[in-house]
């Protein structure tokens, strides 16, 4: 086993109950394990008994019978060796939604980031939505505001906990027209790959690539052959000029390859074979 095994679900918030593929994915992948143990992290959140609540009472009611929580309130938890031992007894994580900034700021160089990062190594499974998916890019967005364009100052940025590396990841995407601040993502950090997810929807990363799941999109910037961008020669809070910045839609059945900067689409008879079935 090593980090080719591991499986990554950045889900882009919403009810998860609701979220039937995503769930289905996640328990398919579970279900391989024997006896598998899930242990939910309620480290984004400001409400973590509401939440452990809720996601042991989800998985259970899923015939997942081991679900323990952990819960990160102080950094001081995050070296706590009872949560450090649950952890690694777990064959997956669940992060739970919340601010990505809490996350990354009480966990970050701890004993418990580096048994995530152990264990993401060895072999793994580490499933987040909204504030548990943003966390998992290298260049996390901290804060920044809806429905505009790409503006100076639009977007403030914070190290994430890198399990998707050369990555800015947004949630809530189409549901709150988060559109304009993943390109100003994109203008500051334009050898990372943007990546836009709507709600009951997740990328399912595996090595290279990520397939897409669930009921919405995945939106990828890719500003690795913008030509033009006068983000520099811009004051506060005016709109950035940007040329050949790439975009892709990705629907359910899409992949992406993160080495190739490429999409990959599903066969054009599968998808025919969807609309007449």
């Amino acid at each position: 086993m090593g980090k080719s095994d591991s499986t990554l679900l950045a889900i882009g918030g919403g009810e998860m109950s609701e979220a039937t593929e995503v769930m289905d994915e996640l328990l398919g992948l579970l279900k391989r394990k024997s006896d598998p143990r899930v242990v939910v992290m309620t480290v984004a959140t400001s409400e973590p008994e509401s939440a452990t609540s809720k996601y042991i009472s989800l998985f259970r009611e899923r015939s997942i019978k081991h679900v323990d929580a952990v819960d990160v309130s102080l950094r001081e938890d995050a070296f706590d060796e009872a949560s450090v031992k649950k952890v690694k007894a777990a064959d997956a994580l669940f992060f739970t939604g919340g601010d990505q900034l809490v996350v990354t700021s009480l966990m970050g160089g701890t004993p418990l980031h580096k048994i995530i990062h152990d264990r993401f190594n060895e072999g793994f499974i580490i499933a987040g939505t909204s504030a548990g998916a943003a966390m998992m890019s290298s260049s996390m967005i901290v804060s920044g505001g809806s429905g505009n364009p790409p503006l100076v100052g639009g977007v403030e940025f914070g190290p994430g906990l890198n399990l998707i590396p050369d990555t800015v990841i947004d949630t809530h995407f189409s549901q709150r027209a988060r559109h304009g601040r993943l390109l100003t993502a994109v203008a500051h950090y334009p050898q990372a790959i943007g990546l836009g997810i709507d709600e009951q929807t997740a990328m399912v990363v595996k090595g290279n690539e990520f397939k897409v799941i669930g009921k919405g999109v995945v939106t990828v910037v890719d500003g690795s052959q913008m030509r033009h961008c006068d983000l520099p020669y811009r004051d506060m809070h005016e709109t950035i000029g940007m040329f050949q910045t790439h975009l892709h839609v990705l629907p359910p059945g899409y992949r992406f390859n993160f080495k190739t900067r490429e999409p990959i689409a599903p066969s054009l008879k599968a998808l025919a074979g969807q609309q007449n079935s």
